[in-house]
């Protein structure tokens, strides 16, 4: 999805812009993938599992780039990627077309700073937009920093997933389910 860019201002002071995540940016976001899943074990991929080459890559971005129903959004600051979000149509049929899906996640030297909360506030201003009247999101039990970011949010947990995710080390890990109601955003 096309959207306009929007600037912020972080916490330290320096410039965010937040923009459609675009072919322009396909080296940076290989990289993006591979280091940010070394970074934390939240996500849900681990580094080996980044095996898209460059052409891949510029590819989906910009297949992304023209589905209206997928909002891809980099953060950039000092011209260099901080992190990805994303917002994505649940399914499309009736029973379920009104509900999306979010994911986010940012370099660790860019956590706390303000990006995490702008990016999620403006891409589900755009999620308003499409249509979709609901935002869903998945979350490890063990990761109470995003917990917290997504309930200052506005988004409310609503159960959990026992043993949703299976570890490298063996160890199995619970996810938390929340969700953002978007009728109630003005």
């Amino acid at each position: 999805m096309k959207f306009p860019e929007r600037k912020i201002e972080l916490k330290d002071g320096r410039t965010c812009i937040l923009r459609p995540n675009a072919p322009d940016l396909a080296e940076e976001m290989l990289e993006y993938l591979k280091k940010t899943s070394a970074e934390t074990p939240f996500l849900l991929r681990n580094p080996d599992e980044v095996r898209y080459t460059l052409e891949d890559e510029r590819r989906i971005l910009a297949d992304l780039l023209e589905n209206p129903y997928v909002i891809m959004m980099a953060a950039t600051v000092d011209g260099k990627v901080a992190g990805n979000g994303s917002i994505s149509g649940i399914g499309d049929k009736r029973k379920i077309c009104h509900r999306c899906s979010l994911a986010i996640a940012l370099y660790e030297e860019y956590w706390g700073l303000g990006i995490g909360t702008a990016m999620i506030g403006y891409m589900t201003e755009l999620a308003k937009e499409v249509g979709w009247h609901q935002v869903d999101l998945e979350v490890v039990a063990e990761n109470k920093q995003a917990q917290a970011l997504y309930k200052k949010c506005g988004f409310i947990e609503t159960g959990r997933r026992h043993h949703a995710l299976l570890f490298d080390d063996g160890t199995y890990h619970d996810e938390i389910l929340m969700y953002k109601d978007l009728k109630e955003m003005n």
